[in-house]
């Protein structure tokens, strides 16, 4: 990758969770269908400061399921690893929190933030935003009955009304959690308008521990202008890396004060999609596999298009609906040649 432009004044970079450290305040998100072990290993290869399994829901992960297993497995030696697990039931959530300890999970993360309905249907995820105390004795059994470092992961609150994120943060850092997160929205938004960094300096007025802002952070400057903005001490990217995996390394050199590091040459992005594919194929089988791999597919084409003014549709369309792994691949080629021929004409 080549590295232009100018550096920008360095922030602070490498914090500790407990007794965690980390080499740079850059994390990636938990994300449901997205952060499994084929994502992580690539994310990871990269470079970042800590990486979140996907969400596991706490009674599958109790009851040993195998979907529940297979998103505790750990993908680097080097960079720590976070589980997020999520529920409403004390005695379950401190049986998952035991098995992702027992897994090798180096911090524990508890879910007050998701939004999906079949979330929040069960009471669970930011759902607990409306229930502070429940939440409060769940995140002290939980730490209680494990060792390694506990965080938890919320939103501003659960709508206009009752953003109460600063309150529930306080009371988390005095039940001895390590580290907490903020995705810069309601509940009630769901993914709606633009993230409200600026909302995260209440929370970092009523507690010392290590914070980190979540939303919207899909560049460079976005995570120069979050921080700023929140006062955290770290950025979490979410949907922004999908498709461009290089995207947390990139944000982490940035914010070290290193000069801009340009994504990939096309035809190393053309590798590295092969790559996650044949990983995601390995990971699930192939029946499953192709299914999974749609997603990333596309966002991929979407992040290389998008650079170059190209209209994606239609080669989404016919690598999506290709259930020919060999042919899926041979698409892939082909849309990334013809990005070649259009930088050169």
């Amino acid at each position: 990758m080549g590295m232009t432009g100018k550096t920008k004044t360095p922030l602070p970079t490498g914090f500790t969770i407990g007794p965690i450290g980390l080499s740079c305040n850059v994390l990636l998100a938990p994300m449901s269908g997205i952060t499994d072990a084929p994502f992580r290993r690539l994310v990871e290869y990269f470079g970042l400061g800590l990486s979140y399994s996907e969400m596991v829901a706490c009674r599958e992960l109790a009851c040993n399921s195998e979907d529940a297993m297979r998103r505790l497995v750990r993908t680097s030696a080097d960079i720590p690893f976070a589980v997020q697990i999520a529920g409403r039931d004390t005695g379950l959530m401190v049986q998952a929190a035991r098995i992702a300890e027992d897994s090798g999970a180096d911090i524990l993360d508890i879910n007050l933030g998701c939004p999906a309905k079949r979330v929040t249907g069960g009471l669970a995820g930011a759902a607990l935003m409306r229930e502070p105390l429940k939440a409060l004795k769940m995140i002290e059994a939980v730490i209680g009955a494990v060792d390694i470092p506990v965080t938890v992961k919320m939103r501003l609150g659960w709508d206009e009304n009752t953003r109460n994120a600063p309150e529930i943060a306080r009371d988390a850092e005095g039940a001895g959690v390590s580290m907490i997160c903020v995705h810069a929205r309601t509940r009630q938004q769901f993914y709606k308008g633009r993230a409200d960094w600026a909302c995260l300096r209440k929370v970092r007025e009523v507690t010392s521990l290590p914070l980190a802002v979540n939303g919207d952070i899909s560049s460079v400057e976005d995570a120069h202008e979050a921080l700023a903005q929140s006062g955290a001490d770290a950025v979490m990217l979410g949907r922004g890396v999908l498709g461009r995996p290089w995207l947390p390394m990139q944000v982490g050199r940035a914010l070290a004060g290193e000069a801009h590091v340009d994504d990939p040459p096309l035809a190393q992005q053309c590798q590295i999609v092969q790559r996650h594919y044949h990983d995601i194929l390995d990971h699930y089988g192939q029946a499953v596999g192709i299914r999974c791999a749609r997603k990333h597919l596309a966002a991929y084409l979407e992040a290389a298009g998008e650079a170059f003014a190209v209209e994606t549709t239609a080669w989404r369309s016919l690598v999506c609906r290709s259930k020919d792994p060999v042919e899926v691949v041979d698409l892939v080629c082909l849309f990334y040649r013809e990005l070649e021929q259009r930088r050169a004409a």
